[in-house]
């Protein structure tokens, strides 16, 4: 089933004289999970400012995130001390789950019935180590119903800029959808629109849409099409709004959170 891209509502806010800017689910926000997904306006030195703007009392949980399909509880990660995870899961009230990307996948998860809520930052390595699955088990563990569970993909990289080698792409089907593909280059690249069009020729290279096999893994979780947003962000193309470690190689990211 293929998948729409939605549109998620931008805020501006003003703290201490600095403006941040941030985009919402339509869904999360429906249904009063309180997050954002920041622009680029944001960075790690801004967290607690961010994090007493918007809860004066939680507990702001970060963790070392390493591209893996590890989760933690935000109890083990908050006070300063991180630990290494891709996923943060809300273990007690008040408490504000940060997860960092710019290019892979900023994910919120958010039971609305017992308003338990995780995050994940997920890119190709997370979807092939099946990151989502893994914390789908927890929910289950929760007693969370699927029909209750809400999912919001955040400003991420399109197929467009998303550019794999054949031997990539063949091992990420492999990991990630559990079969072989036969790859025709040729084929492939009658489907781009770049205007180094011989570049493209030269580096053979393929699209790889993560958000189109984010979806398809959030629906083998029989979580309803219903219950997912997935913005029509991209941090590639957004230039003005986000940092892009495809584009530029930056070590610049911007930050997400969720409230517990």
């Amino acid at each position: 089933m293929p998948y729409k891209e939605v549109y998620f509502s931008k805020t501006k806010i003003f703290i201490q004289n600095k403006k941040f800017e941030y985009y919402s689910s339509p869904i999360l926000s429906q249904y009063n999970f309180q997050h954002a997904y920041f622009t680029k306006s944001s960075s790690e030195k801004f967290l607690q400012l961010l994090g007493n703007h918007f809860n004066e009392n939680s507990v702001n949980c970060v963790s070392n995130q390493i591209h893996s399909n590890i989760l933690a509880f935000g109890s083990n990660s908050q006070k300063g001390s991180k630990t290494d995870a891709d996923g943060l899961i809300g273990n007690k009230c008040n408490q504000n789950l940060w997860i960092y990307t710019a290019d892979c996948m900023p994910i919120f998860f958010a039971d609305k019935r017992t308003r338990n809520v995780a995050a994940l930052h997920c890119g190709r390595k997370g979807l092939e180590k099946k990151i989502i699955k893994n914390l789908v088990k927890i929910f289950d563990n929760f007693g969370t119903s699927r029909d209750d569970l809400l999912v919001a993909i955040g400003p991420a990289i399109s197929k467009e800029h998303y550019l794999v080698d054949k031997k990539t792409l063949k091992e990420f089907y492999k990991k990630a959808e559990n079969k072989k593909i036969t790859v025709n280059l040729t084929e492939t690249k009658k489907n781009f629109s770049f205007n180094d069009s011989n570049n493209l020729k030269e580096q053979n290279l393929n699209q790889l849409d993560l958000r189109m096999f984010a979806y398809r893994q959030l629906l083998n979780e029989k979580i309803p099409n219903t219950n997912i947003d997935i913005s029509n962000l991209c941090t590639y193309e957004s230039k003005n709004e986000f940092n892009s470690w495809r584009r530029n190689k930056t070590i610049s990211r911007q930050w997400n959170f969720i409230h517990s």
